[in-house]
């Protein structure tokens, strides 16, 4: 793929994920993660809350007062199922963490760092040619900073690029969502007429 694509590519999913949001990604992500490889994990967690829940009926229909022994049994199994879930909610809570750390580090290198390494790579490379003369003096600055004279750097197409899809996202927005009908007020004078 020539460099003129890659890099209008590359803006375009970086655009493309800051319209869905890093967020709506990231739990998309751990979803289909958790679905795929964690899934012994929650069916415990599922397992764990039916058992303490169980247990707690049990405890609430037991009188504390007539059948002491039994409601205190109880009352130490509810607690210690208690401490057993918040012990596992605490490690899916720390899988978590280091999943979405993992996550948006992957995020800043497929767009930033991407982005980064290509303009540094390329940065002496002319993405195309403009018409000599097309923009008189001003020509260098489609060049800026080290791309030959009289071409379009990489810097310079990425800003193009960005702006063309800005302005694509701004008109299919309005486009789709319309604005919403901007009240005009109408002045309601009175009809005195003087003689």
């Amino acid at each position: 793929m020539s460099l003129i694509f890659t890099i209008f590519a590359l803006v375009f999913l970086t655009e493309l994920i800051s319209w869905i949001g890093q967020t709506a990604l990231l739990e998309f992500a751990w979803d289909l993660y958790s679905r795929l490889f964690m899934n012994a994990s929650y069916t415990r967690q599922r397992q764990l809350k039916a058992e303490l829940l169980t247990a707690k009926k049990e405890l609430m229909q037991t009188s504390a007062q007539d059948q002491f022994a039994k409601w205190a049994k109880l009352k130490r199994g509810v607690d210690k199922g208690l401490a057993e879930l918040e012990k596992f909610n605490g490690e899916l809570a720390s899988r978590k963490t280091a999943f979405s750390l993992k996550f948006k580090t992957l995020m800043w290198v497929l767009t930033t760092g991407l982005s980064f390494f290509i303009g540094w790579w390329y940065r002496k490379a002319a993405v195309f040619y403009l018409p000599p003369g097309w923009l008189g003096p001003l020509g260098w600055w489609m060049a800026f900073p080290f791309a030959p004279k009289g071409s379009v750097s990489v810097g310079v197409w990425q800003l193009a690029c960005r702006r063309v899809i800005k302005v694509g996202e701004r008109t299919v927005k309005n486009i789709l969502v319309p604005s919403e009908p901007v009240a005009v007020p109408v002045e309601m004078g009175t009809n005195s007429k003087s003689s």
